[in-house]
């Protein structure tokens, strides 16, 4: 009985090894295959398949959209990074010099984009004045021009927080400064371990629906991060999101890896190890292709947010403001290029059916929705690594930004006859958030093609 029992062991054993790539002989399936097997193919509760929003993304639109991200409204970001954690104290401040946050000079920022006066266009900033005074009057007076009363209209309105989804920071404490994104790239940094872990196991164990026969590990790199079965198509999407999130982040970290460190220079490239302890099939025990779906299918859900607000961007007054007229016309152009581009595309998905059936249930399961969304943004500020707080804050808000535009009752997807509506806004903080976030996910899409290349030939 022994000696079966030993052979019985060695023999699976060996078959171990062959599964995994050891022992001298050729697996049954390739790196590749183990990352990206169900990685194809139709994404859950969507009507669209990986492959479309592959040719889609990384040839139709993540060229252009770099480009405008590179433009100076797009690439300047106003934030916080001193706000205190609302959760906890012990907060462990990374000290590596790849955690830090260059902010920028005043003389750096064009003059449109830091006035304080700045709302809309240089026509609203001959009204700032008079318009901030009838706010702080706390109502329109009639004796204002039609023009501004209309605008204090717009303001105030937007001045009602019910359709945020994010706890934004106050751009005007002397706390908030200006950031060039280009030149605080999201990358890896070394910032990782408990205190990383911390982070996201408060938000998947805190602040993700799910069923609570589920328990998940502090180490979120391992597995039973995927479980949202027997959740309702709200909570599972929110669920999704999340995750989505999560491996889109940790794309970019293993696309721009510190590879070489020495006192000469610094090399940041692909790390196909690091990928693959993410994302491959069995050392997640099969997380990590569920995790690759679910960051597609936060793609889909910010593609469908950007096509729905089309309108918002298309009003003749509207303008990417710097105070150089003729860059902000030609980005304007390239922006409606852009949006017209993703409003063609073939599969979006369909936010309606989200929060349907009773009124009061799904008003009151869009409200826990919004409040749980909210509570993961002001987590973000417990972050201890300075430029992953950065990054972390920008991409949640600008996620949040996506969900204000497909829940706002205010919003108005085809515009009216008589003009488009005024009541639905977004600040530069949101417009900025709102495409920077998405083209993170662009780019996370892009790399899974490059990703691919790489682990074709690794066993």
């Amino acid at each position: 009985m022994g000696r079966r029992w030993g052979l019985l062991v060695g023999v699976l054993g060996a078959v171990w090894l062959l599964g995994s790539g050891q022992g001298g002989r050729q697996p049954a399936e390739t790196a590749a295959q183990r990352c990206f097997c169900q990685v194809s193919g139709y994404l859950d509760d969507c009507t669209c398949d990986v492959e479309t929003v592959d040719r889609f993304n990384n040839y139709r639109l993540f060229p252009r959209l770099q480009n405008l991200l590179e433009s100076d409204y797009f690439r300047y970001y106003k934030v916080n990074l001193k706000r205190p954690c609302p959760f906890w104290n012990d907060i462990s401040q990374c000290g590596r010099r790849d955690c830090a946050v260059k902010p920028c000079q005043s003389d750096e920022v064009p003059d449109g984009i830091k006035s304080v006066s700045y709302k809309y266009s240089e026509e609203a900033n001959s009204l700032i004045e008079e318009c901030e005074q009838a706010e702080r009057l706390g109502a329109v007076d009639e004796s204002l021009s039609e023009e501004t009363q209309k605008a204090v209209l717009q303001w105030t309105k937007h001045d009602d927080s019910s359709d945020n989804f994010c706890e934004a920071d106050d751009i005007q404490s002397p706390d908030a400064e200006y950031v060039d994104l280009l030149l605080n790239p999201e990358r890896y940094t070394g910032y990782k371990g408990p205190d990383a872990w911390k982070i996201w196991n408060v938000i998947y164990e805190e602040n993700c629906f799910k069923p609570q026969t589920i328990k998940r590990p502090l180490n979120p790199l391992a597995s039973g991060q995927g479980k949202s079965e027997g959740l309702c198509v709200e909570k599972r999407a929110f669920y999704r999101l999340i995750s989505g999130l999560h491996a889109s982040i940790n794309v970019h970290l293993s696309a721009r890896y510190l590879l070489q460190d020495t006192w000469l220079e610094k090399k940041w490239g692909h790390n196909v190890t690091e990928f693959q302890q993410r994302f491959d099939g069995i050392l997640t025990k099969g997380e990590g292709p569920r995790r690759l779906k679910n960051l597609y299918f936060l793609y889909l859900i910010e593609l469908r947010a950007l096509s729905k607000v089309v309108p918002f961007f298309e009003r003749p007054d509207f303008q990417l403001f710097t105070g150089n007229k003729i860059q902000d016309a030609e980005n304007k152009m390239l922006l409606l290029e852009i949006l017209h581009e993703i409003k063609s595309f073939p599969l979006h998905f369909d936010e309606n059916s989200f929060f349907a059936g009773d009124k009061k249930e799904a008003n009151k399961l869009k409200e826990d929705f919004r409040l749980h969304f909210r509570n993961i943004s002001r987590i973000m500020d417990c972050v201890g690594c300075l430029k992953c707080r950065l990054w972390g804050k920008l991409q949640t808000q600008g996620l949040g930004t996506a969900l204000k535009i497909l829940f706002s009752e205010k919003l108005i997807a085809n515009m009216p006859e008589s003009g488009p509506s005024y009541e639905f806004h977004l600040t530069r903080q949101e417009i900025v958030s709102l495409f920077n976030a998405f083209g993170r996910i662009s780019t996370s899409v892009k790399e899974l093609e490059n990703f691919r290349k790489l682990l074709q030939n690794i066993h």
